[in-house]
């Protein structure tokens, strides 16, 4: 089974993608925010969902610490954010793909799969 985690801060939504991925056949796994990312205490999922605007460290940070550690370099990582014109912040934190609030599950789920099938 394909391993999702999501890192969100606000319960609603993430709530909604974790019952989204679930429904189309996902492990899902939700944080509220990436202190676990950085302290090493996760297991590596086939894809990485950070809302870029998390309490605490960035969702920013936390995709250039995925993206610098050779254990999880070759993970996808989706940024979902409310904040628009954000492509040049995200490419230079080596995301590799940017979703921007509010989404249709539908294209979410179907830009989680084209990145899970690229990697």
């Amino acid at each position: 089974m394909r391993k999702v985690t999501i890192i969100e801060d606000d319960p609603a939504i993430s709530d909604a993608i974790n019952i989204l991925f679930t429904r189309a056949g996902f492990n899902p796994a939700t944080y509220p925010n990436g202190n676990f990312i950085l302290n090493g205490e996760y297991d590596i999922p086939d894809l990485f969902i950070i809302d870029k605007q998390l309490s605490g460290v960035d969702g920013l940070e936390i995709c250039r610490h995925l993206k610098q550690s050779p254990s999880t370099q070759h993970i996808p990582v989706l940024i979902l954010s409310a904040t628009p014109h954000l492509r040049a912040l995200i490419n230079q934190a080596g995301a590799d793909a940017f979703l921007e609030k509010p989404f249709s599950n539908q294209h979410l789920l179907q830009l989680a799969e084209k990145l899970i099938k690229g990697h």
